[in-house]
């Protein structure tokens, strides 16, 4: 059971980093900031992935790693915040 945990938190991790990859190559077509956000925040999320499964503990009330991934989430309302912000 172990490897199979190890495997899709590798795999979990992979897809965040693509997915902060496409985020970024965007944010350099385009100059938004709201894609390096999301760059950003998927990158983060990709580490807190790596940390979590460095350290075996799963429970969110037991790993620091979690508020790695509010730090993710928070940039990413900020950044849709501003983005709003700046139609209005």
């Amino acid at each position: 059971m172990t490897l199979l945990i190890y495997f899709l938190s590798g795999a979990v991790t992979f897809g965040f980093f693509i997915g902060g990859l496409f985020f970024l190559r965007f944010w350099r077509r385009t100059g938004d900031k709201l894609f390096l956000a999301f760059s950003l925040a998927f990158g983060l999320l990709g580490t807190a992935q790596i940390v979590i499964a460095m350290t075996n503990v799963y429970f969110e009330d037991r790993s620091a790693a979690y508020l790695i991934r509010l730090a993710a989430f928070a940039i990413i309302i900020v950044a849709i915040g501003r983005k709003n912000r700046k139609v209005l």
